[in-house]
């Protein structure tokens, strides 16, 4: 007998889905990274040379290239300024959405492949990193498809995926750097058995030479061609700079420093609207094989390992994401009493009414310049959801329940969207100022702006607007933090 979903999933997806692609290019390229990446991903189309990466000219080995492939191959295809960027990462969400229902419901059932879905799909993390056109997306998508294909190897010590998990960690290499490969290591545990007398056999085992030649053969090349083409150079920059350096000091690179116990109050974050369900993975009963106990490993280690390097950013821990979803949507499909859980999750949706007349200050400037937020009466909305979340779990319909939070999470996304858009474009982008001021822009210089706005005035203006410091012009650019950037008649000479 065929089985058949039930009919909510059907009304649900369609919209979760959209949510990745609606105003997608409504707001123009924010922050150093997301221009610097495209830049660079639009010179490798023009150029024709995929191997070294170049910011305005110059070799820029920061990341390495996946990224600037994906983006790359939309330039050439013809995609817009935004959306080439951006579309291949809301693709590859969406992409791993359907992949990690598939191998959840392999592994762990229906009910839980389902509810860990919709948790991850309308997670802060994973809506907020798909609409963001950097390395993050890619790196959690690959590194946590190896991870998750190794679970039958986990569990049941069956190779049959071996061969693709060795591919995923390759590209999750090229995605970011060699720490994909520094934090699998919970693949090689023996999870039955005598730990140390069983290690040396079940590293053995997994690394056989079909996997090790596989992985090889996907992230050797473009090491290997950019360390011919660039030498000690890219040795140098790529692997001690950004990967050594910046995890040891926090001045090296980028100047990210922050406390030791920063990622605990960012993972709760990352989660909402369903950090209440956190507390439900606490029990010992739990983790009563060794998938999840393969999964807890996992999400530790990510939090763990950051938390002691010197740089931290909130998106160094998405790919431990993914693990964590799985937990909470098989501790909401086995708790007797799932009402009150869920209940407070719904009532979280509040966060995106209150989040969205914040949002462009918060990106342009960081949330604690943000303004006080003013009682709105969508604010109402979340309580009248959470009550009928309870309702319908005290009934017996779980799955309504949780889906019903997904709609309303849709919905705030939806509405957050609506509102921010604008403000965010004017402020954190240059792409309004480009439509405005292309025609002349041989009378501007740039004053001073912010880092983020001085790489979106980068890769929208070609060639780039000068500093009025070297090259003075008739009006000047300048931008305060959190305000729209204004035009001004040139200084006076001292």
């Amino acid at each position: 007998m065929v089985r058949k979903n039930p009919p909510v999933l059907w009304l649900v997806l369609p919209l979760a889905f959209l949510l990745y692609f609606y105003h997608l290019a409504a707001v123009g390229l924010i922050g150093p990274d997301e221009p610097r990446y495209a830049a660079i991903a639009r010179t490798m189309a023009s150029s024709g040379d995929w191997i070294t990466p170049r910011l305005l000219g110059v070799p820029w080995f920061e990341k390495p290239a996946l990224l600037y492939w994906m983006e790359a191959v939309f330039f050439r295809a013809g995609f817009g300024p935004e959306m080439a960027p951006r579309f291949p990462i809301a693709l590859l969400a969406v992409a791993f959405l359907v992949f990690y229902r598939w191998i959840l419901r392999r592994e762990f059932g229906d009910r839980p492949a389902a509810f860990s879905t919709a948790i991850l799909g309308t997670s802060a993390a994973w809506l907020v990193s798909s609409q963001i056109a950097t390395t993050d997306l890619p790196l959690a998508a690959t590194y946590s498809g190896a991870m998750l294909l190794a679970l039958p190897w986990v569990r049941r010590r069956d190779a049959a995926w071996l061969p693709w998990v060795a591919v995923l960690l390759g590209l999750a290499v090229l995605a970011k750097g060699p720490v994909a490969v520094a934090l699998a290591c919970p693949i090689l545990i023996p999870w039955k058995g005598p730990f140390w007398s069983n290690l040396g056999s079940s590293v053995r085992a997994f690394l056989r030479l079909r996997v090790v030649l596989l992985f090889l053969a996907v992230t050797l090349p473009w090491y290997a061609l950019c360390t011919w083409a660039n030498g000690t150079a890219f040795l140098r920059e790529f692997f001690w700079k950004h990967n050594v350096e910046r995890f040891l000091s926090s001045t090296a690179v980028g100047n990210h420093g922050q406390p030791f116990w920063y990622f605990g109050p960012i993972l709760l974050a990352l989660l909402l609207p369903w950090t209440p369900l956190v507390p439900l993975t606490f029990r010992r009963v739990f983790y009563n094989d060794s998938a999840r106990l393969f999964l807890l490993l996992w999400t530790v280690l990510w939090l763990v390992f950051f938390s002691r390097s010197a740089n931290k950013l909130p998106s160094y821990i998405l790919p431990m994401i993914p693990a964590a979803t799985v937990l909470l949507g098989l501790a909401i499909a086995e708790v007797r009493n799932a009402a009150p859980w869920l209940a407070v999750c719904a009532f979280l949706l509040i966060a995106f009414p209150i989040a969205a007349p914040l949002l462009p200050v918060a990106v342009a400037t960081g949330l604690t310049h943000a303004p006080t937020p003013h009682f709105q009466w969508t604010w109402s909305a979340p309580v009248a959801i959470a009550g009928l979340v309870w309702a319908l779990d005290r009934s017996g319909r779980r799955l309504a329940a949780v889906m019903t939070i997904v709609v309303g999470a849709a919905a705030g996304t939806l509405l957050m969207k609506s509102i921010a858009v604008h403000d965010l474009d004017r402020i954190a982008s240059a792409r309004t100022l480009w439509m405005e001021l292309a025609p002349r822009q041989d009378t501007i210089c740039v004053d001073w702006v912010p880092r983020g706005m001085e790489y979106s005035l980068d890769y929208y203006f070609v060639p780039p607007l000068p500093p009025c410091a070297q090259s003075p012009r008739l009006v000047w650019l300048h931008q305060l933090a959190g305000q729209p950037p204004v035009l001004g008649a040139a200084k006076p000479a001292p």
